[in-house]
């Protein structure tokens, strides 16, 4: 069984008022296997659309390639914006060595309750996807059962929005469970009415058009 564990610790740059949320990039990039157009940093897979994405909300005209300067570009983005970084799955096992959320088994996760502790200036997580079973928000649930915390409807509507108050304290901190940045969530991003509604008025719109809608507010708020 292959032990996939996280290759890279949180980065909460001083300062942060928002933290990017997600479960583990692919196993490659635990064993170092990097393919061409791979960032060696967080949400770095080829694959994925996280940094298109923030590439695009933020004019940032990033390097997509296995380089330090990919890395440091990203890395000064997060710090001017005060945007971190906090995965919540330090680890789990895999019988079939693949990125899919469901097949982690034996997950172990990261306290993100400690952790906001420590980091007194963040007020937002951003989910990179919802409650579906092994997803960012469905992990999170768990961990703030096992605190007894009360975990509060600000918004039902898709990018669900949450509210929670941190032990011992009257801080607030409210969660947007946005749609993942994968290609394995376009499906769901095809079903979405919202999406339907737009492409129906521009039939030029994607997937990656409709995430960029949707993340700009809460990127950029």
């Amino acid at each position: 069984m292959f032990h996939h564990t996280h290759p890279y610790a949180p980065y909460i740059p001083e300062g942060s008022t928002k933290l990017i949320v997600g479960t583990l990039p692919p196993p490659r990039f635990t064993t170092r296997e990097f393919k061409p157009g791979d960032v060696d940093f967080c949400y770095g897979s080829r694959d994925g659309q996280l940094w298109p994405i923030l590439n695009r909300i933020f004019d940032l005209d990033l390097n997509f390639e296995t380089t330090q300067e990919a890395i440091d570009e990203r890395k000064s983005f997060l710090k001017r914006t005060g945007i971190g970084i906090c995965d919540i799955v330090d680890m789990a096992r895999r019988e079939k060595i693949d990125a899919s959320d469901l097949g982690m088994q034996q997950v172990e996760l990261r306290d993100l309750i400690k952790i906001l502790g420590d980091h007194i200036s963040v007020t937002t997580l951003l989910f990179m996807g919802g409650n579906s079973k092994n997803g960012p928000e469905y992990f999170f649930r768990k961990l703030i059962k096992k605190y007894g915390l009360s975990y509060e409807v600000v918004s039902p509507v898709v990018p669900r929005v949450h509210a929670f108050t941190l032990p011992n304290s009257h801080r607030q901190i409210k969660t947007v469970s946005l749609t993942a940045p994968s290609g394995a969530a376009n499906r769901a991003v095809g079903s979405l009415q919202s999406y339907k509604d737009l492409k129906a008025k521009n039939p030029e719109m994607n997937t990656i058009d409709f995430r960029v809608l949707q993340y700009r507010p809460y990127f950029r708020s």
